[in-house]
């Protein structure tokens, strides 16, 4: 029982570290949104990310050229939603938003999680429910602003819930592709996928019309710094931490702990950036932490799923 107990401890350390990268990571990609174009920022972060996880494959004895063809296809779909998703994310960060309001708005997949799931035959907690009613009002704090013409919902805001919806997509793709393959095999395919049609993306829209702005983008030492650490720190170190710490904790508790890379995003911003929020902004953020919390309880016959592929 002791050891039980003192496994727990470690891997509850070891999800709360993970939190912490992830919460760094908010930072990291506020200071690249002021130089280096999304695009070309998701998709060189996420090759790195491949490139870390490529000895994890050998420690699984999982050769990369011999994933069979019907389980890259897995691969290729949970890529193309964490494409989307993490595009969406650092549009948001672009266009003004702030490391915690990135970060409470994206957490607000947990809540869309189980509502999706409702559609492929998942069971939902009841507890969902009022949980929608509670983030949907932190929303309104969050995002809106009560103006003479009406109600306005930010672009910034309105991209990063986009990103809650497409990290929602992804989850249950993972949750549908991952007893049917490695999740290292699943998570190292889907950042190779992601990184390359973001790439491609980024060679379109953002070199093609200013080449010298682009090479321009990536010539600064900071620029890098926020690459690197997104890719190695917050994609293969982030998730090899979750990958263990989640061994020996029931997926509510490890999705709890794991939410907290909201605040800490809060935080970090806060400390490294100097971004304060107004006291509207903070209710709205307490609000929608007290949703995700309510939506993770464990009650009998709810499903619950955490995101394997963090990035």
């Amino acid at each position: 029982m002791e050891k039980t107990t003192s496994n727990q401890y470690k891997s509850s350390l070891l999800l709360l570290l993970a939190s912490v990268v992830w919460g760094a990571a908010f930072v990291a990609q506020s200071l690249a949104s002021n130089t280096v174009g999304t695009l070309t920022f998701n998709g060189i972060r996420f090759i790195i990310g491949g490139i870390c996880l490529l000895p994890l494959l050998r420690g699984h004895n999982i050769m990369p050229g011999r994933i069979p063809p019907k389980k890259l296809i897995g691969g290729i779909i949970c890529g193309s939603a964490l494409f989307l998703a993490s595009t969406f994310q650092q549009m948001g960060i672009a266009l003004g938003a702030t490391a915690g309001e990135a970060g409470f708005l994206t957490a607000c997949y947990i809540v869309l999680v189980p509502i999706l799931g409702i559609f492929i035959g998942k069971k939902c907690s009841p507890l969902v429910w009022p949980a929608v009613v509670i983030a949907l009002l932190g929303l309104y704090l969050l995002c809106f602003s009560s103006i003479d013409e009406g109600i306005r919902l930010s672009g910034a805001d309105a991209a990063l819930l986009m990103c809650a919806l497409m990290f929602s997509v992804q989850i249950l793709c993972v949750d549908y592709y991952a007893p049917r393959m490695s999740p290292v095999a699943l998570a190292c395919v889907q950042f190779f996928v992601s990184g390359i049609i973001s790439l491609v993306a980024s060679f379109i829209f953002e070199l093609a019309p200013d080449p010298a702005g682009w090479i321009a983008s990536l010539s600064s030492a900071g620029s890098w710094i926020a690459i690197l650490y997104t890719g190695i720190f917050s994609s293969a170190v982030g998730y090899t931490l979750q990958a263990v710490g989640q061994r020996n904790l029931s997926p509510a508790i490890a999705s709890l702990i794991m939410s907290l890379e909201s605040v800490f995003a809060s935080i970090f911003g806060w400390l490294l950036l100097h971004q304060v929020m107004t006291g509207r902004e903070a209710a709205g953020c307490v609000l929608i932490f007290v949703a995700v919390i309510l939506a993770q309880i464990p009650i009998k016959a709810v499903w619950v799923k955490t995101d394997t592929s963090r990035a």
